[in-house]
């Protein structure tokens, strides 16, 4: 579904069913990577601190 809904707005904004498909499969791999860079910044910023 989500791979319909990203390939349909890619569509809509540039006109090409090429570039709309090609968007479609790069974008779930780049939130894949943003994802996981997102989560280990945050268990990094969540973890308790030693008191010095």
């Amino acid at each position: 579904m989500h791979l319909t809904v990203a390939v349909t707005v890619a569509y809509c904004l540039t006109g090409d069913w090429r570039i709309a498909l090609g968007i479609g499969i790069v974008e779930p791999m780049v939130q894949t990577v943003a994802y996981t860079i997102h989560e280990r910044f945050w268990m990094s910023r969540n973890e308790p601190r030693a008191l010095a």
